[in-house]
């Protein structure tokens, strides 16, 4: 079999993202459909600098979604007599059911290039927004009481924040990720502590909303108990309730779980750079929060809904923080951005993930080694790295422009 030339490699991988390709088309149909009922993501229409943020970040999330079936192999799978083949080079000892080509080459292990970079986009796209999410929540939930009460409150959490910005960024996320810190347990006493504040802004979120009606307040704070707190024991300490249940009741002899892992489970390297991630981003985000209220806490709507004798926390989740959501989205897709330089900072020093991860950084770096002799092991995983969190600051821009017209 022939190797491919240029122009065949190119609509080869073209043709393997056409799932991508079918998504961007329906999400733009029914974006502009309903754009004038969807507020500011509809108004991201208008801005041709936000569109193309949008779309090369949507091009990345749906590759994350549908990754199974854009790979052409296995991205841990070795080929004997594929190292560092170039890109097109035709697979040797193919099957009927293989794909006959390696795309993008193949790496000093003689995996493929080009699955490695589909499957790098699901690791990134997992962690990133998720830990970028729960650093917003435990920011907004000490931010929040902060800037509006002041005095002992915004001391105390403003001297740990700040005790916390005083590390470098990078330093500090290395040191958090080190197996000498892991051994101490850190990361996981952090996870149990950080991961209960979700579950706290939420129980605020319903007790402050529907405190007038407490039937409706009791219903939707008991489902986030249940459904967030199995939620938290399988992410912070990989633990099943039903198992717990099972051996308190049964014994451990007695095997049975409707979920073997819980119904979140993260595996142990996963949750130290996850931990790590929000651990990080937490007090900048607080920071913002923080200085927002007390700007936001002096407008006309803040006193009328003191003077009606509303409860301050219901004034702070429902009067100032949708009032600060313009540059606070803004914010988390820059913030979003930052969190995949740093994971793929990490997998490029070898920290934290998986040496055989196929994460960009990792696959960055097995590459750089023979960078003055083959490219295409090291390009594609920088170039996607680049493009997704260029259209995140793209993104960020054109959600900047269209805010500050409301």
């Amino acid at each position: 079999m022939e190797p491919l030339t240029s122009f065949n490699i190119f609509t080869n991988i073209v043709s393997q993202f056409w799932v991508v390709w079918l998504g961007i088309i329906l999400v733009f149909l029914i974006s502009i459909r309903t754009k004038r009922s969807t507020g500011l993501y509809g108004k991201l229409f208008d801005s041709p600098i936000g569109m193309t943020g949008f779309v090369l970040v949507l091009f990345w999330v749906l590759t994350a979604l549908f990754a199974d079936l854009i790979m052409t192999h296995n991205p841990l799978d070795q080929v004997s007599g594929m190292k560092n083949k170039v890109p097109g080079t035709p697979l040797r000892g193919a099957t009927e059911n293989d794909y006959q080509w390696y795309l993008l080459g193949g790496d000093h292990l003689a995996r493929d290039v080009f699955s490695r970079v589909i499957a790098g986009s699901r690791i990134v796209l997992k962690i990133a927004p998720l830990a970028t999410l729960f650093a917003f929540m435990v920011g907004i939930t000490l931010g929040l009481p902060a800037g509006y009460f002041g005095k002992k409150i915004d001391t105390t959490l403003s001297f740990l924040a700040n005790l916390i910005l005083a590390f470098p960024v990078i330093l500090l996320f290395y040191l958090l990720v080190t197996p000498e810190i892991i051994e101490t347990g850190l990361p996981k006493y952090l996870a149990g502590v950080m991961f209960l504040i979700p579950i706290l802004f939420m129980l605020l979120l319903w007790q402050s909303r529907f405190h007038i009606r407490p039937k409706v307040r009791n219903k939707f704070m008991l489902w986030t108990l249940l459904v967030g707190g199995w939620i938290y024991l399988g992410a912070a300490f990989n633990a099943d309730p039903l198992v717990i249940i099972r051996n308190l009741f049964y014994g451990p002899e007695v095997e049975w779980s409707l979920f073997p892992k819980g119904l979140v489970y993260m595996q142990p390297n996963i949750l130290i750079v996850f931990v790590s991630v929000v651990f990080v981003n937490s007090p900048t985000v607080f920071r913002i929060v923080r200085g927002m209220t007390m700007d936001i806490q002096t407008r006309d709507y803040v006193a009328a809904a003191q003077t009606r004798g509303e409860t301050p926390w219901y004034i702070m989740l429902w009067e100032i923080l949708p009032n600060a959501r313009g540059p606070l989205i803004v914010d988390f897709c820059l913030r979003i951005g930052y969190t995949i330089i740093l994971l793929g900072t990490l997998g490029f020093f070898g920290l934290g993930l998986e040496s055989e991860s196929p994460d960009w950084g990792t696959t960055i770096n097995s590459g750089r080694k023979l960078l003055s002799i083959y490219t295409h092991p090291a390009l594609p995983p920088a170039l996607s790295l680049m493009s997704l969190v260029l259209g995140l600051n793209l993104l960020a821009d054109g959600l900047r422009e269209q805010s500050l017209k409301d």
